[in-house]
């Protein structure tokens, strides 16, 4: 699908707008929010194929099930946890130094 830290970013971006925007107009919402939901569970999950991305469809789809929680920006704090947080550790793992002087 999308490969560019930019184009996750911003396709991130609308479609958390796309769940948020059910607050637009005031009881219709929650019938929206029942077709998004699987939609966007299944988005996440094409723009971050790993089991991390499973779990964050299956958490972004009862999160836009759920009443009140759309404001929560899913997609944005994929993004985040996949590009900043996760690269910080593997960073981490990277600058480890092994003595390998000999005894």
């Amino acid at each position: 699908m999308l490969t560019s830290k930019r184009s996750k970013l911003f396709a991130g971006l609308v479609f958390d707008a796309i769940g948020m925007a059910s607050y637009l107009v005031p009881g219709w919402g929650e019938l929206t929010d029942v077709a998004w939901a699987p939609i966007a569970g299944y988005l996440m999950t094409k723009l971050y194929p790993s089991k991390t991305g499973v779990a964050a469809g299956v958490f972004t789809a009862i999160e836009e099930m759920i009443p009140g929680l759309d404001i929560i920006p899913s997609f944005t704090i994929m993004w985040f946890y996949s590009y900043v947080i996760k690269s910080k550790s593997v960073d981490e793992k990277d600058k480890q130094v092994i003595d390998v002087t000999p005894e």
